[in-house]
């Protein structure tokens, strides 16, 4: 930081001395929190050096910087990319120039960028890639070319005008102000008045065709017209054998044909509306009397295996275990039924595991409320839980509710302290969760998480798959319980990150471990929490719980018990 101001201020004492600490001691124009340095706010001092910023994104936590309304010059260096947590840039009204470093994109947790009334040139960098960014402004500067295709419905302010910008606007740029883009006699678009032109349609070129090439193409297309006919001739003649040898039989299967017909007719019909599981269960000859009832419940207690048959059913998705459906009682109730294939548990060995998972009663384990099992298929229900899962208010539609780190950390600790109950309770008959993941964390009617699917599985789950040493014997308790720790520290993980556990050949876990080998730990947090200022060191703590609990050997992962006591720690 000594390097940084020296460079911006040359020859003026600043106050800043390497025999004192910036945070204990005060530094002007430094503001720190836990003892880390976060914004650098150096306005209006009439500085009138250059910003060099190899030593100052040696500070990792800084996240605002602000150099505004002062005389500085010279260019904005490429090392800019290495402040890595900045969140806030502002360069505006100083005498910057050359064109903005390419780098600048990489600073993926951007919001705010000013570099306004400088003399920068040239085009933007690919600003459009730092998907967060909600203020820019870049007015009265000397930049050229077309602007980079801005996401504008996510930004809240933006200025580019009095620039030399050519093109069109991107789409979405009409929700600000005509003097946003004003000052750009190149632009066109909404919301300016001149409206850009319709595209050019592309001139075909003149191909200069030679008498010896045509003569090559023709003779490629004789060629290809004496094989086509030769094959249609082959096909013929082999269906006139085929048409000679079947003709003499056709009688005697006639009344073959027939009798299947008659005993095909007197099978029952199943109406449109009806799921995918009713009309397969219909046909495999069901027992539609031994659907087996859970719950005490008045609504559920005289629930048929017809009833779920006559229900609507609206199918959710598809997965690697089976498919899910969203089913509509009569009654009005609001159920949702599994349809399971090739669980790998025989029929009674089923039963009983949804016996004692029902009997292993905890408010955050969505219990199911029936079942049904025979030799072609396994159908549990559940009550439908109307706000989704955890995987969709992470990574879906529902991201735009305010999901802090507070929440976050609730959610963690809730689910660790159920999986344990159900681990502490189960233990003995070897019956583990089997396929923890955030799709399978549901949320009740007050955003509650609720463990879901609990036992369903006995073979190894596909999500864990990745790891090295994976167990000769996926069914063995202790194992099995492991493998619900594995999932747990998958789903810290993507609770501290906010990216899925696989994506397109990525890998959540291995790739963290690996940013973490490179002591690069900042980095893998997600830039929400960073911007609402989450507590960065309990972050840090959850982050190496998540870790243990991802360890690629199972025997040193903790187990749920010790992982509830870690992540409490942490709360409290």
């Amino acid at each position: 930081m000594i390097q940084f101001i020296d460079k911006v201020s040359p020859g003026i004492d600043r106050g800043w001395s390497l025999s004192t600490d910036p945070c204990t001691d005060k530094w002007k124009g430094v503001e720190c929190e836990s003892q880390s340095v976060k914004r650098i706010v150096l306005e209006e001092l009439n500085f009138s050096g250059t910003l060099d910023a190899s030593p100052l994104c040696r500070v990792g936590s800084l996240a605002v910087l602000s150099l505004k309304s002062n005389n500085l010059v010279g260019g904005i260096p490429e090392e800019i990319a290495n402040c890595k947590r900045l969140t806030h840039l502002y360069l505006g009204g100083n005498q910057f120039s050359g064109q903005l470093p390419d780098a600048l994109w990489r600073l993926n947790n951007l919001k705010r960028v000013d570099v306004s009334d400088n003399n920068f040139t040239g085009p933007l960098p690919n600003l459009a890639r730092i998907s967060g960014m909600t203020s820019f402004f870049a007015q009265n500067n000397n930049f050229t070319g077309e602007l980079p295709q801005f996401d504008f419905a996510n930004f809240e302010q933006f200025n580019i005008s009095n620039n030399d910008f050519t093109g069109q606007i991107p789409d979405g740029g009409g929700r600000f102000q005509e003097n946003s883009f004003l000052g750009n006699p190149g632009l066109c678009g909404s919301p300016l008045p001149n409206s850009c032109p319709p595209p050019q349609p592309a001139k075909k070129k003149q191909k200069n065709v030679s008498f010896e090439k045509i003569l090559i193409y023709l003779g490629y297309m004789i060629l290809g017209l004496i094989v086509l006919l030769f094959s249609v001739y082959k096909i013929a003649r082999r269906s006139r054998k085929k048409a000679d040898g079947v003709d003499g039989g056709k009688d005697r299967r006639a009344d073959a044909s027939s009798s299947k017909t008659n005993g095909a007719s007197s099978e029952p019909k199943t109406s449109d509306n009806r799921s995918e599981y009713s009309i397969t269960s219909i046909e495999s000859g069901m027992n539609t009397s031994s659907l087996v009832v859970l719950t005490n419940s008045p609504e559920m207690k005289d629930l048929k295996f017809e009833d779920l048959l006559r229900a609507p059913a609206e199918l959710l998705g598809r997965g690697k275990q089976g498919s899910l459906y969203r089913v509509v009682l009569s009654n009005g109730l609001v159920l949702v039924v599994k349809r399971i294939k090739d669980s790998g548990i025989p029929s009674e060995d089923f039963k009983n595991r949804m016996q004692k998972v029902d009997r292993a009663k905890h408010p955050n384990v969505l219990p199911p409320v029936a079942f049904y099992c025979s030799k072609q298929e396994k159908l549990l229900v559940y009550e439908y839980q109307p706000n989704g899962s955890l995987f969709n208010l992470l990574h879906g539609t529902q991201n735009a509710l305010v999901f802090d780190w507070g929440s976050r950390l609730s959610v963690a600790a809730t689910i660790a302290e159920a999986l344990a109950f159900m681990h502490s309770v189960l233990r003995e008959d070897g019956i583990a969760h089997g396929n923890l993941k955030a799709t399978n964390i549901l949320l009740d009617k007050d955003m509650g998480p609720c463990i879901s699917e609990y036992g369903l599985m006995v073979v190894e789950s596909q999500d864990y798959s990745q790891i090295s040493d994976i167990r000769s014997n996926p069914s063995a308790p202790h194992d099995a319980f492991k493998d619900d720790v594995y999932g747990l520290g998958l789903m810290l993980l993507e609770l501290l990150t906010g990216n899925m556990v696989q994506n397109n050949g990525y890998d959540l876990a291995k790739w963290v471990h690996s940013v973490v080998r490179e002591e690069w730990t900042g980095e893998v947090f997600d830039s929400v929490l960073i911007s609402q200022g989450a507590d960065e060191e309990r972050m840090v703590r959850l982050l190496q719980v998540a870790l243990q609990c991802t360890n690629p050997s199972p025997a040193e992962r903790p187990s749920s018990s010790q992982a509830v006591a870690l992540i409490g720690s942490i709360k409290d």
